[in-house]
């Protein structure tokens, strides 16, 4: 069957589905947005072992993490929250919006996140009345695949319309380009290439830009604290995610102690300056990333780089010999290696973050470790990213967590800085048409021209 026959079969079965599942309740669509979330909690073990045996990326512990984790989070923001009929009522302006489905939605999903987002997109679509059409990354179509059947297992259960939620079970890069010119709307989580062609699809469509998380170290901080919550968020599932610190910027007369306590929390430092060049010749040869080390083990690296680095090893900490475009370490990094860099006054640290940032990265997030509210709030008055986290891990946290009000998400948007068309973490109320309901305002609120004008 020809690709076009193909999606046009496909977004027509969704269609169906579609139109009777707009027409259920509340209550009924938050028991399928529950049950998606639940299928793969219930099943975070079987879903993380096929996506590292599938991928090669990342490891067991965090993947069942993530699953689990982003499951349950994603289900308890949303419980409870208004997504259909009328969502809210302004008395002062006497507007009411009511939400509407947007149709099908199409998602690209990656082969970092197989599972979580796959489930994210599924859960958000479904909260706002659509039907979604995945295509997963072909690396991990098989644990793709295999999410999706468990979640329709659920809804059938529930006795929910077949065919809300489809995935293409042979991807190729022909069926994700064309996918996004016959949805409603398109989420793309993938490389800038496929982003760029959702952009130009001639559809709406959410996307991302590259992570390449700066983490500012202030002087008031515990910095045995700090170093194990950047190594636990560098070496999260080995690293593959945007949200995992990437460079940390230290105060100059405190470096020994960071990079200590780094090793402490168990990074390998990289500090000869031979061994520095044979790290960055590894992982970004030519300075363009090496794939092969993507969601790589830090002993896998050392081997591949010439560096004896212990099987232990959390993750790789390297000097640096300058920042932004004088050393490729400062890019994004989708593996366990931290770029270490160094500063004299606050300022100069939020300088080196904004430079790494307009190299690679704008529009993403930053992390400020940070007690000091001054130096915190300074950071996003010269820093243009769409998150700053304060005294967290980026890793976990970034992409919304239990213990912060971020939206918890799998895609996140970067703004225009990052040519993208959200500035958040994607949510349900991203994907709804939301309508307003106007009443006449009654005489005694509408001002006079000199009350209007009145200074």
């Amino acid at each position: 069957m020809e690709t076009k026959e193909y999606l046009t079969q496909l977004v027509a079965t969704a269609r169906v589905a579609q139109k009777e599942f707009e027409t259920y309740p509340q209550e009924k669509v938050d028991a399928a947005c529950r049950a998606i979330a639940k299928a793969v909690y219930d099943n975070a073990e079987m879903l993380a072992h096929m996506a590292v045996d599938e991928t090669r990326m990342g490891n067991y512990e965090n993947k069942i993490a993530k699953c689990r984790g982003k499951s349950k989070t994603v289900w308890l923001r949303m419980k409870g929250k208004k997504s259909r009929g009328i969502i809210e009522w302004d008395e002062e302006l006497r507007v009411a919006k009511v939400a509407k489905p947007i149709g099908v939605i199409g998602a690209v999903t990656p082969t970092t996140n197989p599972v979580i987002t796959v489930m994210h997109n599924s859960a958000c679509s479904l909260k706002c009345g659509n039907a979604i059409i995945i295509c997963p990354h072909p690396r991990a179509k098989g644990v793709g695949v295999k999410t999706v059947e468990l979640m329709n297992a659920e809804l059938d259960k529930l006795n929910m319309p077949r065919n809300l939620i489809q995935i293409i079970p042979e991807p190729t890069m022909e069926l994700s380009a064309g996918l996004m010119g016959v949805v409603d709307l398109c989420i793309c989580t993938g490389g800038p290439g496929m982003v760029h062609a959702a952009y130009s699809s001639g559809k709406p469509a959410i996307g991302v830009g590259p992570g390449n998380v700066q983490v500012m170290v202030d002087r008031d901080v515990d910095i045995s604290e700090v170093a194990e919550m950047v190594v636990t968020g560098r070496s999260f599932d080995n690293g593959v995610l945007c949200t995992c610190e990437q460079n940390v910027i230290c105060p100059r007369e405190k470096k020994g102690e960071m990079l200590a306590a780094l090793q402490s929390s168990g990074a390998f430092l990289v500090e000869r300056e031979e061994d520095v060049n044979k790290l960055r010749d590894c992982v970004f040869p030519g300075g363009i990333l090496n794939k092969d080390v993507v969601g790589a083990k830090p002993h896998a690296i050392g081997e591949m780089a010439g560096l004896g680095i212990p099987e232990e090893a959390r993750v790789i900490v390297s000097l640096t010999r300058g920042y932004a475009y004088d050393d490729p370490l400062a890019k994004e990094k989708l593996f366990p290696v931290l770029a270490f860099f160094e500063y004299d006054k606050w300022e100069d640290a939020v300088e080196i973050a904004r430079a790494n940032l307009e190299m690679e990265g704008l529009g993403h997030s930053c992390v400020i470790h940070s007690n000091t509210k001054e130096h915190i709030e300074y950071v996003p008055a010269r820093v243009n990213v769409s998150r700053y986290l304060v005294n967290q891990v980026g890793g976990t946290g970034l992409g919304g967590a239990m213990d912060n009000g971020l939206n918890p998400t799998t895609t996140l948007g970067c703004g225009s800085w990052g040519g993208g068309s959200i500035s958040e973490n994607l949510y349900f109320h991203n994907l709804m048409n939301v309508s307003r309901v106007a009443y006449k305002l009654p005489a005694d609120k509408q001002p006079t021209d000199e009350e209007i004008w009145a200074e």
